[in-house]
């Protein structure tokens, strides 16, 4: 019975996880079809290039959550970080303190991939992607 109850529990987890990965797209779709949107109907809307990034780099963001939900890594924990650190930077230009952090903390994951993550993480992920010749690309 404990088996059955604990194959019962996984399945409804991963269950909610595409349920959850499902719902985001949706709402990414959602948001990136407003930003086209507001495009075309608001006058100057490219006069501030930091909206645009800002919309474009949060759903880039959210589509790495939902790779990472779907497919649950932890080289695809490790892209969701990268991604968001790197919009961090992009986006908000508060101090060059703050940029200097995030560089080393990209850095951080970059040495966190290659030295801790073992290779057969990344060929049994690779294959599952159904890439190329299942050698990772670091």
């Amino acid at each position: 019975m404990n088996k059955k109850f604990s194959k019962f529990f996984y399945v409804s987890v991963h269950i909610l996880e595409y349920l959850i990965a499902v719902l985001t797209m949706v709402v990414l779709i959602g948001m990136l079809a407003f930003e086209i949107y507001k495009m075309f109907t608001t006058d100057g809307y490219f006069a501030s290039a930091d909206t645009y990034l800002k919309s474009i780099l949060t759903i880039v963001v959210g589509l790495e959550f939902v790779r990472m939900l779907i497919n649950l890594t932890p080289a695809n924990t490790l892209e969701v970080l990268i991604v968001a650190i790197a919009r961090q930077v992009i986006v908000n230009h508060e101090s060059a303190l703050s940029n200097i952090a995030c560089v080393l903390c990209i850095g951080g994951l970059f040495a966190i991939r290659k030295f801790l993550i073992s290779k057969n993480d990344f060929k049994k992920e690779l294959s599952e992607d159904g890439e190329g010749d299942n050698t990772p690309i670091l």
